[in-house]
């Protein structure tokens, strides 16, 4: 989530993952070597493809299976870096740190909303805690089946935290609007996009100013704390509202 589209800024990122030498596959110390994909491709990448699909639906399986005890694993992992942990700073900017940025800016377009909906904006990339922060032309590769695993480990993350499966159409798109904020802020005082790539791949926020929130890099266990007791804060929010509405 939130890399934005290629171009100058994103490519920056990709070239610094780049590998030495040619940059074929199979090139070691920078000697060219050819690999077998290089000489044949075709099956190659029909093999890599069905790998690919086998790795994201067995994924997905695997959460929907023991949902109970994998997501909880792995949502709890805070240390995944946004952007290809090529920001400023002395530290990357992690995965949580920008999902408690979002849920504090869904909290300002939506001042109203139920601690069910603010728990949902916590988590709306906690997919990312399995699969990492991919970077959008990567995705663009992957295809359909990547956004299908996304969807299904979304969903299974939502079920283990008694949150809807599939969210209502007008609380995705303010999640959505909050993300995109976020990612602007994070573009263009992190990652190094200049206003106008940050615009055009994200929008320019209206009424809004980075100045009201603490984008600096923070370390892992800070983002752990703060995220878990976010996490805690909002769940026990939302527990008090189903009790209070049984009495009712």
């Amino acid at each position: 989530a939130g890399n934005g589209k290629s171009g100058p800024a994103a490519n920056r990122a990709e070239r610094a993952h780049r590998p030495a030498g040619d940059g074929k596959l199979g090139s070691r110390s920078g000697q060219g070597a050819v690999s077998r994909c290089d000489q044949n491709p075709a099956p190659c990448g029909a093999a890599m493809l069905h790998a690919r699909d086998h790795f994201l639906a067995d994924i997905a399986a695997l959460l929907e299976a023991d949902a109970a005890g994998f997501v909880e694993q792995h949502v709890m992992r805070e240390g995944v870096a946004r952007w290809n942990g090529q920001t400023s700073g002395d530290h990357a900017f992690s995965v949580a740190q920008h999902s408690l940025l979002v849920e504090a800016l869904y909290g300002e377009l939506a001042p109203q909303a139920t601690a069910e909906a603010r728990l949902a904006a916590l988590l709306h990339d906690a997919p990312e805690y399995v699969i990492g922060d991919m970077i959008s032309p990567f995705k663009s590769v992957m295809g359909g089946s990547y956004k299908d695993c996304e969807l299904r480990l979304q969903r299974a993350i939502h079920l283990r935290f008694s949150l809807p499966a599939e969210l209502a159409a007008s609380l995705r798109k303010d999640i959505k609007r909050a993300d995109q904020i976020a990612a602007y802020f994070e573009a263009t005082l992190l990652a190094g996009f200049s206003t106008a790539e940050a615009t055009e791949y994200f929008g320019r926020p209206r009424g809004f100013s980075a100045d009201r929130f603490d984008l600096t890099p923070k370390s892992v266990t800070w983002a752990q704390t703060a995220f878990l007791k976010r996490f805690k804060t909002l769940d026990a929010m939302r527990q008090s509202s189903f009790v209070a509405n049984s009495v009712i």
